[in-house]
């Protein structure tokens, strides 16, 4: 247990030993997967059960739990949020990092599962809302409430959370699996013995470094949808399990992407099973002039192997402004989902509303602000590493 607090101690340590300072105290909220379609609902999951595919928690709950975010969702978190503000009077915000299309499950199922097809968020939500409109009916106007009050930020996540290569091949070789996922409109994670360098949930995952090429178009039309949908550009990526390779920069900036989500030790494959890592810090300048944004925060209250995530993610707070760096959440989606489970929900926004109530008590002085937000006023500013 020593050790263990030990080595804590020493992570905590080196991931803000570097990086743009500051004597204020910034609170963003990074959180992953909004948007994005994986589980459809408590009867899909009976269905997928009897399906002989056991839907099963293995990673941060998400196959068990992860659900598009519901009407009760949205508005529970929004009233977490708005429950505590800052110096200046702002409440908390959230950055959703999001995607704004989906798999169009209908049209897929149309083409006997030999083609893939996707289709904008605003119109997943109208046909949920006509499924299930007790969970969705009015969800997407309070989405939409929520980006006009800046309660919510969406950034861009990629197109959609999908791998295409794995995605095709898997209905090439008309795997069960996954087209008994998509008969009851769910996607979610499966074996993927194909390829050991791709997750099929990681969209920009690739073998051959030559497959890069062909994400330029899903990042063009991506940001185009992201604009359609959510009403204006995207600034700021993180990637779906933040492993886009860098050879992907210049099309983003092209784009107008001008800060990118990186984790502090990346392992960047170079293709063919081949990895380099680097070190990253928020501050960080890429050969694109694009500013590196790196997490230093860590809040997943559902996740079980943490038994207190508000007080350790307290003193990861702590550590943040002792080396006087802004303190970046990173966080998902799941942790605040009630659909399949209203229990999974209640735990992840108690442990929000008590991790908001500390902030503000005991740093008074603390402000709120969305990520593209941060990466504005550090690109704008000289900076001391």
């Amino acid at each position: 247990m020593a050790l263990a607090k030990i080595k804590k101690s020493i992570t905590n340590n080196l991931k803000n030993i570097y990086g743009w300072k500051t004597d204020r105290k910034i609170v963003v909220f990074s959180v992953d997967d909004y948007g994005n379609v994986r589980i459809d609902s408590k009867e899909a999951i009976k269905e997928l059960n009897k399906s002989g595919i056991k839907v099963k928690s293995p990673f941060r709950g998400f196959d068990l739990y992860d659900t598009l975010e519901t009407k009760d969702d949205l508005e529970m978190l929004f009233n977490t949020l708005t429950s505590v503000t800052d110096k200046i009077g702002r409440h908390a915000v959230f950055t959703p990092f999001s995607v704004p299309c989906n798999i169009d499950f209908e049209r897929v199922e149309e083409s006997n599962f030999c083609e893939f097809h996707n289709e904008t968020l605003d119109v997943t939500f109208k046909k949920l809302a006509a499924k299930q409109p007790a969970a969705y009916e009015g969800a997407w106007s309070i989405w939409k409430e929520g980006i006009s009050k800046k309660i919510m930020v969406p950034q861009f996540h990629g197109r959609e959370h999908v791998n295409l290569k794995a995605f095709n091949e898997k209905l090439k070789n008309k795997d069960h699996d996954l087209i008994t996922s998509l008969q009851n409109r769910s996607f979610f994670r499966v074996s993927n013995p194909e390829f050991t360098s791709i997750s099929l949930t990681a969209a920009f995952d690739f073998w051959d470094k030559s497959e890069n090429h062909g994400f330029h178009n899903i990042v063009k039309e991506g940001l185009d949808a992201f604009e359609k949908v959510f009403g204006y550009r995207a600034t700021h990526f993180n990637s779906p399990a933040g492993r886009e390779h860098s050879s992907l920069h210049p099309i983003l900036k092209e784009c107008g992407i001008k800060y990118i989500d990186t984790p502090f030790i990346k392992s960047e494959h170079q293709g063919l099973g081949k990895n380099k890592k680097s070190i990253n810090f928020t501050g960080k300048k890429n050969k694109f002039d694009q500013i590196i944004i790196v997490r230093n925060v860590l809040f997943e209250p559902t996740k079980p192997d943490v038994n207190d995530w508000v007080s350790a993610t307290m003193r990861q707070i702590e550590y943040a402004f002792k080396w006087n760096r802004p303190a970046i959440i990173s966080s998902h989606r799941v942790n605040f989902c009630g659909h399949i489970d209203e229990k999974n929900r209640k735990k992840g926004l108690d442990s929000l509303r008590k991790l908001l109530k500390n902030i503000i008590k005991k740093w008074p002085e603390v402000e709120f602000m969305a990520a593209n937000e941060l990466a504005e006023i550090i690109y704008n500013e000289k900076y001391d590493q």
